[in-house]
């Protein structure tokens, strides 16, 4: 099955209150983007179009090495015309529809949601408080039939859990014609992808769903509180992979991996340290605390005492 991955990119992000793109602001060293980006490539994707639109050529520039297509999406009418104005640069049998500001969704989850070739497939997931995110409505038979923005959405489908995350999958040819007759006659007066779940099932196409593992997952950043929360969400995911390879941390909580860290056996790493760009510890090295190390290697057994830079 030949992939194209279509990465929507375009908002604002007013909450941010910054002249900078929203996907451009950093997580881990890197673009929120080039995350998003990353996981794409590790599905092997044949294309990869991203949609930008706020910032102008901003994020066109940030990525020029990068090997993508980009599609400017203006005036910005939804989510389903971002969609539109890449499917000309899509080339493959399946569409995979990913978020530029969503940006530690798991491959492995992406790639469980691309087994089913024919039907839809929605990422899902339940949370306690679900306002803001479109709501999953199934049928009596636990079928879903469509999805319902929160703007739009009666008393009772704002009870529903089940969250529609945004991210899809869909054979290429079925979701051309499905965005070939949205409307844009809702709360928004926007045209919402969301819309072609109906459509889906009204051409009796299966609409299958996948949860991720972690909720964290699906999270996506509109304010710099929810950027902080996902960069410890990140560097606690650095800190585990380390320390399962065997480096020794003072404290997993106290790390901030900005780039790429390459580590020897027996390496021991204080609390507070700081490690940007790429960087190699190599066998037995000790990080003192307070340290902070760019584009480096260290060789082996070498001591970095505390508060270097």
């Amino acid at each position: 099955m030949s992939l194209d991955v279509v990465i929507l990119a375009a908002g604002k992000g007013t909450r941010m209150f910054s002249s900078t793109p929203k996907v451009l602001h950093p997580l881990g060293g890197r673009p929120l983007l080039q995350h998003v980006v990353q996981t794409a490539r590790e599905l092997s994707a044949n294309g990869i179009v991203v949609v930008y639109g706020y910032g102008g050529e901003q994020v066109p520039s940030a990525f020029a090495d990068n090997h993508l297509r980009f599609v400017r999406q203006e005036p910005q009418l939804g989510t389903g015309h971002a969609v539109q104005q890449a499917l000309p640069n899509v080339t493959g049998e399946h569409t995979l529809v990913l978020y530029g500001d969503v940006p530690l969704t798991r491959p492995e989850t992406l790639a469980q949601a691309l087994q089913e070739r024919n039907g839809l497939t929605l990422i899902t997931a339940d949370l306690d408080d679900p306002t803001g995110y479109g709501r999953i409505v199934r049928d009596r038979a636990g079928r879903v039939v469509r999805i319902v923005e929160e703007r739009d959405a009666s008393p009772a489908e704002k009870s529903i859990r089940e969250i529609n995350t945004g991210i899809l999958a869909a054979p290429t040819a079925k979701l051309r014609a499905w965005l070939e007759d949205l409307r844009d006659d809702n709360a928004q007066g926007e045209y919402y992808l969301t819309d072609i779940i109906a459509r889906a099932v009204a051409d009796g196409v299966t609409i299958h769903t996948v949860r991720p593992r972690d909720t964290w997952e699906i999270l996506g950043v509109n304010s710099k509180e929810q950027l902080a929360e996902l960069e410890r969400i990140y560097q606690r995911g650095q800190a585990m992979k380390l320390m399962t390879a065997g480096v020794s941390l003072a404290d997993p909580a106290r790390i901030d991996v900005r780039g790429e860290l390459i580590c020897g056996p027996d390496v021991s790493i204080d609390v507070n340290c700081v490690f940007e760009g790429k960087v190699a510890l190599e066998a037995g090295v000790s990080v003192g605390a307070n340290c902070v190390i760019k584009d480096t290697v260290v060789e082996a057994g070498a001591r970095i005492l505390p508060f270097c830079h």
